[in-house]
């Protein structure tokens, strides 16, 4: 396992994580979202079997190593090894961030999803580089799942003591709000997957975020 990303060091002062499935244009599509200001990137698929999705992999971790930012797979850290990955995020119902840690070693990146306050809590004591807590909104990326509200964010960054990315609803126009929460870093999907024109929506999305971080006196 090499890393671009140095840990969690490697985390300080990225603020826009994008979380994208596999698509066609895979190359093109980080290149752009990189360029408009995305600063890590996480491959998200659960379709693929597992060796396309290591080919996959590893053509998003070439990318974003071009561009020295951190590029993470989703749910199997035994594929993010195989791939070369700088880490791995997994869910409550994932593989362990203990297991994770024991495959991809001291130096990747583990992340680890979180709903409510009683998993922000147990996660203290985990081997974790960040957590992410949302959605702040339902999503259909979570079917079924019920939106946390912007309270949760407030909670898990008191809370965790590492890096807390924000998902589930993060467009400019919600980044405030997010911000005021106690949000100052953001997880894009939709708004960047669903996008016509990636670049320019991701300089948009980052401007909002620096734009109300300088507002709170914290960028």
């Amino acid at each position: 396992m090499t890393t671009s990303a140095g840990g969690r060091a490697g985390l300080a002062g990225r603020r826009l994580y994008l979380c994208t499935p596999d698509r066609p244009d895979l190359e093109a599509f980080l290149e752009a979202c990189i360029a408009g200001g995305v600063d890590v990137v996480q491959l998200r698929d659960k379709h693929l079997d597992a060796r396309p999705l290591v080919a996959r992999a590893r053509l998003a971790r070439a990318v974003c190593a071009a561009h020295d930012v951190p590029c993470i797979l989703n749910d199997r850290p035994d594929l993010a090894l195989d791939a070369d990955m700088d880490g791995v995020h997994v869910g409550q119902d994932d593989p362990s961030p203990h297991l994770a840690r024991r495959i991809l070693g001291p130096v990747a990146l583990v992340g680890l999803s979180t709903h409510a306050p009683a998993e922000a809590d147990a996660s203290v004591d985990q081997p974790l580089d960040y957590i992410s807590a949302g959605p702040v909104v339902p999503t259909p990326t979570k079917p079924g799942r019920l939106g946390t509200g912007p309270g949760y964010v407030t909670y898990a960054t008191r809370r965790a003591g590492r890096p807390v990315f924000v998902t589930g609803g993060v467009r400019p126009e919600t980044v405030p709000e997010l911000v005021a929460a106690g949000g100052r870093r953001f997880v894009a999907v939709r708004y960047l997957v669903e996008s016509d024109d990636p670049r320019r929506d991701a300089a948009r999305l980052r401007t909002a975020i620096d734009s109300a971080l300088d507002i709170a006196g914290d960028n």
